[in-house]
Order: structure tokens, then C-alpha cells, then sequence
């Protein structure tokens, strides 16, 4: 062992010895239990930043404990290599996406290795590679045979600077996520998956996710947004030509609708255009559709505008009170709730209030308090509580509750509505119009219509030769050799592939299969495999993923259950959200924000290194590359190693919260270590030929039973805390007192007890230490004359009979404020404990002259006095 720590030796060392011994390949074994464990793959941008570090950490911590404590691990890795990132990443480095990818790939699989992050690499897959994609084809195929795949002309957020479509979450403030650029709506012709058919399925399970976040499974629940109301058809006054229906509402408040004085439909409904054509309002109503188009359509959005509409010039009939309600097109209303139609009811609805009042449309209560009345003309705000129903029609002096369902039956019998329930989730749109991703495996033929591609000729692989068009336009469908192509039906030699690739969320809604057994050529996945790995024991990930990659995940494991491929309906039994990295922000007043190595000097005095400007310390915020508040792992790798920078993201905070990264906590970290590694030196020769003490603690000396306790506390505390919590840092601090009672033993060559029981400690901070910083682990192990690796060690076991302690700290209060403390012997009487409190001189200046009333013992813990 040498005499001080080296990391960049060590590391290089165990992670060469890891990979030559294959150590972290694992396979199927019936005899073991198994534990899966992934944290979500990463998108191949080029480097791992410090949210990687974290993540990726904190599941190999897991990961090495659950092998130790015997569990058959499976720890895999991969990549979500297609998307719209890369694209605009070839661009902007005048490259080809393909290439960026695959060179990103290297590069972040030798950082991840670099970390010493336990990851069986003969499982890696990059769903970019035809290997992957044509499984997801072969999918798609199958879903389009139980038609869970379709395609229709929809409204859609659309980007004209990245050329394709996105997803409501991808549009911020009216701008695209990724470019800032204005986003529209747009109509195409789009694939989709149908997820609502398991909408109810997928609620209802959430209440079953007790190994997830109370706030994901929220989120979750939210987003499917169950309503329980009516559809209510309201007849069209003099309609169009081109109209043949009437239009119809959802509401979950049918006890409302003698109320309802006006009707609004959203923007992008097909019947606006219809209904104010030929009409004076006609101009109007095109120049206010297409500004809306411009806004940001997301209900998030639409819940912070102005509430604005135009009258169509048309009219229709509210089927209970006859009333002839004016029909307009207003920005609140939108298609992708309901049916993109809102009764409105202005006396009980406050959005509906402000709108009828902004443009003096009717109020007229139909729900009145219980005690009291509410006059439409004189109201300031919408009346939104029970009571009596009144204006209704058959319905008036009932309680507006029961009106509920006596409307609907009422509806259903004169055949104007039913009963029904709604959700707020819309079927899963996949298609994009760019070029990096799975082709989506239809053909498009003039005689035959849409048909499916063959299952014998996937994959229908991506031309990765191809080039981007001007302003990243998918050449897809301009390469004849890739789009033309003859019909599968009828034979035309004209027919053409469908040309739009599918979201790159399909890729990550079932990798987590393939992990199992991802050389399988012959089907999706080994169903063998499958069944003995799935489902995932321990994911992690970003919050961020709590809606989107969750709930089409959840939604393709049903799918793939019904196609009789799983067992199981849910993906993930527990889930992990971990919080971010976040660090302080530094501008200067010229050069705009800084880089941490752009920052000279401490505290008040730091400085512009580009030109000796004092700066501006910000708050603390996510690390992001704009904002320049980022740490590059590679130099902290360079300087304090793998481990100190692990240890670091496991101590700074639980994993679930947001971690503040200082320069002074990894500077902490390393000191830590080099003390341990002090210690280990110090007594090497000394405890090399012995074994760890395992004889009657009662034989020790009185420091030496202190630190054999202490041992046993801490393996204890350790592995509560991995188990249990996953609180790291608080399983590092134990490790941390163990180490510290270890340095109260003072260095005494030929005693043999005191050799044994510093064996013994030296031994269990290794192996406690050793998920943590496993380099530096193996190094101390390997430095005890261990032959094999510490990962094939197992968890140690604590002795109950250590824990008992020889003595008691005893708080005493009085009055319950704490006024001293004393140390007992475990087991002394209650009596004994009263007496000791009150002769303490201390504890009597607080109690005086005053008469005790009574004293309060809690056993071995706590004496209260009460004056």
C-alpha cells in the first residue's frame, strides 16, 4: 500500500481489472433473486454533466449494495440517441447527425467507464441502430393491426425554424424549446397511438405505485384528467350547407345548462371557419384565428392569457331553456379538452363571467345560495357554490347536487345527451417530420391506400448517407431510392413510403425490455428473459420525466401485455426522482455571465478575469450551459478523482432534493478520504497477519468495546439508511463518526486484541465504503491481503448483542425546556434517575425555591421536572 492516495493510479487500475474479469456481466439465474436497476439513459449529447454524475451515482450505489447483499444485479446502460437535438447539433457543427451521434457515444461511454459506474456494457444499445428500431417497427405494425395505430389530419404545435411538430410541453411562452422561435398551429396529417383506450386503466393504477413520488404519480393523474359530466347537443340555428350536426359539449356541470347564454368554440375548431363563412363577421373571425394560431395552445398557457373571442355570426339552441345562444370563437377554449366546445355559463363560471362581461353578453343564475339570492345584473363575481336550483325549468327548488344526475337522465331519455366521462389526455401523436429517427414502416399508394410495410422486409432502415436539406428539412422524402418504392398489395412501382419519422419517446417507452436480452434477433426480446428481469425493481430519474416518458411507458407495457409478450402491466415498481445540481450564478457587468474558471478571488472580492471587473453574485439556480453556472466532471475527474467527486454528490444532500454544489464540500470529500487512507497506512503492517476480532466483546478493553460497538452501530445505520431511504449522506456521516473513534486508538504494536478489533474496523469501512468509492475500496482491500475483488465480498452483518449500550444519555429538562444532561448506566431505575437529576447543582439553579410538582421519566432517554 502506498503511503498516500493516488487516485488517478488507483482508478485506472480497478477499472481495467473490472473490464478484463468482466466482473458487471450478469445473466439469468433461476437460483438468485433478482434485483433490476436502471437510471434513465442519457440523450448522446457529448459530455456528462454533473446531473449525469449524480444520477448515475446514486444507482450505482444501489446497485453495488443490492450485489453484495447477494441480489443477481442487473445494472445496464444505453443510449436515446435519435431526436431533434442532434439535428441541431450536425448544424450548428456542419456535421451529419449520424456521425455526432455515434462520436458522442464514444465519448460518454469512456466518461461513464472513467467513473467506475458498474454497468454490464455487453447489454449497451443505441436505439439510432437498425438492431433496435426495427423491433419498434415490427411493433408499430401490430398496434396498426388491432388498430391502436391510426392516422389523422390534426392540429398540431408546428416550428418552421426546426421543421416539425411539437408537443405541448415543448412549446414555452409561445416559443419552441429548443430554437425559442415563434411556434403555430398547424393542420397535418399525423400518426397516432391510441392511449385513451387505457386512460381508465392507467388512472386507476396509479393509486397502486407505492414505490413511487406522491407528487409523480400527481402529475400522473393530472395529466390523464379524469371528468365525470354529460355531452350535451346543441342544435346549430340555420346551419350551413356544409353542417350537418349540431354541436356538441361536454360539461361536468350539467345542473348548469338552463344558465348557459353563449357558446364558444376553440380557434382551430373545424366549425369556425364553416359557420362564419359568407357572414359579416367572416373577415374577423380569420384574422383572430390566425393570431391565436400564434399563441401557445398548451392548456398551462391558455390559463395565464387575457380571456378574448369573436362572435362567428352564428347562432344556436340550448336544448333545455330554448335560449338562442350567440356562437363565438374565443382563445380559452381548446380543442384538445372535451370536444373543443364550451357551453358557457356566466353566472357560475369565472373565466365565462369575465367574458360575458367583457363583452355584454347575458347573465342569468340558475344556482342560488341556500340562504339568500344572486342577481345576474348586479353580480361582481360568478356565483361557483351549492345550493337551489332556479330559472331551471322542472328543475327549480331541487339542490343543485342532485340536479346533476337528474339532467343527465333527463338528456338521456330525450335523446339530446348522455352520460359520460371525459379526459383530459388526447391519443399519443408520434409523427415528426424530421430526419433523425425511426422511420415509421407505412406505404402510401395511390390504388391501395395506406399499407403496412411487410414484417419480412424490416427494418426499414434510416439512410444514414443522406444529407440535411437547407434550414434542416428531412430529405427523406426527396431521396427516390429511400421513398419510392412498389406497393406490398397491388404492385405499383409508384407507390412512397411514409417519410415522417416516429417521436423519439416510442424508443424510450420499452428499452428497458430489450436491456434483458438486447442480441435477441429473432423477436422484441427474449420473453425468457423478460420474464425472469422485468419488471424494473429501482428506476431513476428526472422530475422532468414525472409526465411524458412515464406515462407511455406505462401505456407500451400494456400494449405489450395485451399482445400476450409481458406479465406484468407496470414497468417500474419504485421510483427514485432526484433532485438537481444547482450552483450560485456569476455576471460581470461587461461579459455577461461567467464560468467558474472566468471567476478569480473569494467571497466579496471576486473578480472578472477577462478584465478585473468586481461581479455580481446571483442566485442559486439549476446548472445550465446559458447561464454558465456549470462544473465540468472531466476536471474534477482530473483533479480529485471518481470517488471524491461521488462522494461529493452523495453527501451534499438526499437524493431526492436539489444539491448546491461548493467547491468546499468536494474539498471536504477528498480530505475525508486521505484521512481514512492516513489511518489504513498507519496500521497495515500491524493488522495485516491478523484476523478481524470475533471473540466476547466483554474480554476488550474499554475503548477497544467503544469501538467494536461502534463498528456494528455503523454497519447497522449504514445499511438502514442504503435500504431503506437511499439517505446516502447520512450513511456517509455514520461512516464518517466510525472512522473518526478509529482515530482514538492510539497505534500499539503486539496487542493482539487491539489489532483484531482495528482489523475489524479497517475491514468495515472498506466494505461499507466500498458502493460509494469503490476504487478506493478495492485498493484498501486488496491492501489487506485480500485476493478477490470487494464487489464479490458480501454485506457485512451487525451483531445485536454490540448494540447494547453500557451506558445511557439522559436529557433533563425542566418545565420541558432542556437544562442539562448526565450519562447513566443502561437499566438504572427510574427512582435513581429522578434522584440523579435532582442533585445536579446545575438542574437546581433552575428549579429554586419552587415546590417539584411531579418529575416525568421516559426510559433511558429523557427526565422532565415540573416546578
Amino acid at each position: 500500500m502506498e503511503n498516500r492516495y493516488n487516485p488517478r493510479t488507483i482508478e485506472s487500475k480497478w477499472q481495467k481489472i473490472w473490464e478484463e474479469s468482466e466482473i458487471f456481466k450478469v445473466t439469468e439465474d433461476p437460483e438468485r433473486e433478482k434485483y433490476y436497476l436502471m437510471e434513465m439513459f442519457p440523450y448522446p449529447s457529448g459530455k456528462i454533466h454533473m446531473g449525469h454524475v449524480r444520477n448515475y451515482t446514486i444507482g450505482d450505489v444501489v446497485a453495488r449494495y443490492k450485489r453484495m447483499k447477494g441480489f443477481n444485479v442487473l445494472h445496464p446502460m444505453g443510449w436515446d440517441a435519435f431526436g431533434m437535438p442532434a439535428e441541431n447539433a450536425a448544424i450548428a457543427n456542419d456535421t451529419h447527425p449520424a456521425a455526432w451521434t455515434y462520436e458522442n457515444i464514444d465519448a460518454m461511454r469512456a466518461q461513464l467507464k472513467r467513473m467506475g459506474f458498474s454497468y454490464d456494457w455487453d447489454r449497451e444499445i443505441a436505439t439510432c441502430r437498425p438492431e433496435y428500431y426495427r423491433w419498434e417497427q415490427w411493433l408499430f405494425l401490430k398496434m396498426y393491426e388491432k388498430k391502436l395505430a391510426y392516422r389523422k389530419e390534426s392540429f398540431v404545435n408546428w416550428c418552421d425554424t426546426c421543421r416539425t411538430v411539437l408537443a405541448n410541453e415543448q412549446v414555452e411562452a409561445g416559443m419552441c424549446w429548443r430554437c425559442g422561435k415563434q411556434v403555430r398551429q398547424k393542420k397535418l396529417w399525423q400518426w397516432f397511438f391510441r392511449i385513451t383506450e387505457d386512460a381508465e386503466d392507467l388512472l386507476a393504477h396509479c393509486d397502486k405505485l407505492s414505490g413511487w413520488p406522491d407528487k409523480v404519480i400527481t402529475m400522473q393523474k393530472n395529466w390523464i384528467g379524469k371528468s365525470v359530466g354529460a355531452e350535451i347537443r346543441f342544435s346549430i340555428e340555420n346551419p350551413p350547407d356544409d353542417v350537418d350536426q349540431g354541436i356538441t359539449v361536454f360539461t361536468t356541470r350539467q345542473d348548469t345548462v338552463f344558465g348557459a347564454t353563449f357558446m364558444c368554440l376553440a380557434p382551430e375548431h373545424p366549425l369556425v371557419a364553416k359557420l362564419s363563412k359568407g357572414t359579416d363577421q367572416e373577415q374577423s373571425v380569420a384574422e383572430f384565428v390566425s393570431r391565436i394560431a400564434l399563441q401557445d395552445r398548451s392548456s398551462r398557457a391558455v390559463e395565464t392569457y387575457e380571456k378574448e373571442g369573436v362572435f362567428t355570426g352564428a347562432w344556436c339552441i340550448n336544448p333545455l331553456s330554448g335560449r338562442r345562444m350567440p356562437i363565438w370563437a374565443a382563445n380559452f377554449a381548446l380543442m384538445e379538452y372535451g370536444t373543443g366546445a364550451v357551453m358557457s355559463v356566466p353566472a357560475h363560471d369565472q373565466r365565462d363571467f369575465d367574458f360575458a362581461r367583457k363583452y355584454g353578453l347575458d347573465i342569468v343564475v340558475v344556482v342560488k345560495p341556500d340562504n339568500g339570492q344572486v342577481d345576474g345584473r348586479q353580480m361582481t363575481e360568478a356565483y361557483t357554490g351549492d345550493g337551489i336550483m332556479i330559472n331551471s325549468g322542472q328543475f327549480d327548488g331541487i339542490e343543485n347536487s342532485r340536479a346533476l344526475d337528474d339532467i343527465a337522465s333527463w338528456l338521456v331519455e330525450n335523446e339530446i345527451g348522455k352520460k359520460t366521462v371525459s379526459f383530459r389526455i388526447r391519443d399519443w401523436g408520434i409523427s415528426r417530420q424530421r430526419y433523425w429517427g425511426a422511420p415509421i414502416p407505412m406505404i402510401h399508394c395511390e390504388s391501395c391506400g395506406i399499407v403496412p410495410v411487410p414484417e419480412e422486409d424490416l427494418p426499414i432502415v434510416l439512410p444514414e448517407d443522406a444529407d440535411l436539406l437547407e434550414g434542416g428539412k428531412s430529405p427523406l422524402s426527396e431521396l427516390d431510392y429511400f421513398a419510392v418504392v412498389r406497393c406490398p398489395r397491388c404492385g405499383r412501382s409508384d407507390a412512397r413510403r411514409e417519410t415522417d419519422t416516429m417521436d423519439t419517446f416510442v424508443e424510450s417507452s420499452w428499452y428497458f425490455e430489450r436491456y434483458c436480452s438486447p442480441a435477441c434477433d429473432d423477436g422484441i426480446f427474449d420473453k425468457a428473459a423478460v420474464d425472469y428481469w422485468m419488471p424494473v425493481d429501482q428506476y431513476i430519474g428526472g422530475v422532468e420525466h414525472a409526465v411524458l416518458h412515464l406515462l407511455y411507458s406505462r401505456y407500451f407495457t400494456r400494449v405489450l401485455k395485451d399482445m400476450d409478450l409481458v406479465k406484468y402491466k407496470e414497468p417500474f415498481t419504485r421510483l427514485l426522482t432526484q433532485g438537481m445540481v444547482c450552483q450560485e450564478t456569476v455576471t460581470c457587468p461587461e461579459h455577461g455571465f461567467l464560468f467558474p474558471e472566468e471567476v478569480t478571488g473569494s467571497g466579496d472580492d471576486r473578480a472578472c478575469t477577462r478584465c478585473g471587473s468586481p461581479v455580481v453574485v446571483g442566485r442559486v439556480e439549476k446548472m445550465s450551459k446559458s447561464k454558465k453556472n456549470v462544473v465540468d466532471p472531466n476536471i474534477l475527474l482530473e483533479k480529485y478523482g471518481a470517488d471524491t467527486t461521488r462522494l461529493f454528490c452523495l453527501f451534499a444532500a438526499p437524493p431526492e432534493r436539489d444539491l448546491e454544489w461548493k467547491e468546499q464540500g468536494v474539498e471536504g470529500g477528498y480530505r475525508f478520504l486521505n484521512r481514512v487512507w492516513r489511518c489504513t497506512y498507519s496500521w497495515i503492517e500491524e493488522i495485516a497477519g491478523c484476523d478481524p476480532y470475533s471473540g466476547n466483546i466483554s474480554e476488550l478493553e474499554v475503548n477497544l468495546r467503544d469501538l467494536y460497538k461502534k463498528v456494528h452501530e455503523t454497519i447497522k445505520k449504514v445499511g438502514k439508511d442504503i435500504e431503506n431511504r437511499f439517505h446516502f449522506n447520512t450513511a456517509i456521516s455514520a461512516i464518517m463518526e466510525l472512522v473518526n473513534a478509529m482515530h482514538q486508538i492510539e497505534y500499539e504494536s503486539g496487542n493482539e486484541h487491539k489489532s483484531a478489533v482495528m482489523r475489524l474496523a479497517v475491514e468495515t469501512t472498506a466494505l461499507l465504503l466500498s458502493p460509494i468509492v469503490p476504487h478506493y475500496a478495492e485498493e484498501i482491500w486488496q491492501a489487506l491481503d485480500h485476493d478477490s475483488s470487494i464487489l464479490l465480498e458480501t454485506w457485512p452483518d451487525y451483531k445485536e448483542e454490540a448494540l447494547v449500550r453500557d451506558d445511557l444519555l439522559i436529557v433533563v429538562q425542566v418545565n420541558g425546556k432542556l437544562r442539562g444532561r448526565f450519562n447513566a448506566a443502561a437499566g438504572t431505575s427510574d427512582a435513581d434517575l429522578k434522584a440523579t437529576a435532582l442533585a445536579n447543582d446545575h438542574i437546581r439553579k433552575f428549579i429554586g425555591e419552587k415546590p417539584v410538582k411531579k418529575i416525568i421519566v421516559i426510559k433511558g432517554k429523557l427526565v422532565n421536572i415540573v416546578v
